[in-house]
């Protein structure tokens, strides 16, 4: 079964509606894994508002509970690229759990996020060599890139226009067996035809930039900017 071009949030998992930024309709196959953002100042656990319990942990350098009228976010300061020390509290991370590799399922991610920079990995699971592939979304130039590697092949997709800005915009990514589609701001932005094949690795979900890394063999690739959300939808749950 293909995945539907759906926005990620459903209404009935968010409380938000479309006059308030929220998607516009609400079809998703399957939740994975989705989480708001919307802990308060301190926390340090970031919660799947699923209840399938891919709880993350905060790091102590990001912000939370930043909120922008009727949205809480998390805040990510800016580093200066390729500048040691590596800063792993910069970072929110979920552990690794095999549920949350894409395998061969149609696979989304969707997220709402607002940045003036123009560089930094948003959200990754693995990194460019480990085994099992990976995959991540970065903003190189400020420009939305969407990247899968698969036992097959990698696909990249990259957004015509930046979005550094300082406004909210809504990015959702989608693999499946056809390709990969970009969107921003619900509308389709980019795409590429083929297969990946299978992505399943050992690695936890990051967000905010590279777990493994040092600043100066390898760049951390730190985000700066604050995310409203993200979310991941499936085909089928895969258990």
């Amino acid at each position: 079964m293909k995945l539907r071009h759906f926005w990620l949030v459903s209404v009935a998992a968010t409380g938000m509606l479309a006059a308030t930024g929220g998607p516009a309709a609400a079809s998703a196959d399957y939740e994975l894994a989705y989480w708001p953002m919307n802990e308060a100042p301190g926390s340090r656990t970031m919660h799947d508002a699923t209840g399938h319990g891919f709880d993350g942990r905060i790091g102590d350098d990001v912000a939370v509970g930043l909120r922008s009228g009727e949205r809480i976010a998390y805040g990510f300061e800016r580093l200066e690229p390729d500048t040691p020390p590596a800063k792993p509290s910069h970072l929110v991370v979920v552990p690794d759990d095999d549920r949350l590799d894409p395998g061969t399922r149609d696979y989304a991610i969707g997220m709402r996020l607002r940045t003036r920079d123009y560089f930094g990995n948003i959200v990754q699971k693995g990194q460019a060599t480990v085994a099992g592939g990976s995959f991540k979304l970065q903003i190189p130039n400020g420009r939305v890139q969407c990247w899968f590697r698969g036992s097959r092949t990698s696909l990249l997709v990259t957004a015509p226009e930046p979005i550094n800005d300082g406004q909210w915009h809504t990015v959702r990514c989608e693999r499946t067996g056809d390709g990969v589609t970009l969107f921003v701001d619900q509308r389709e932005v980019a795409s590429r035809d083929g297969w990946t094949g299978s992505i399943a690795n050992s690695w936890p979900i990051a967000i905010g930039g590279k777990t493994t890394c040092d600043q100066v063999d390898v760049g951390c690739d730190y985000f700066a900017g604050d995310i409203d959300y993200i979310a991941v939808d499936v085909d089928e749950p895969g258990w």
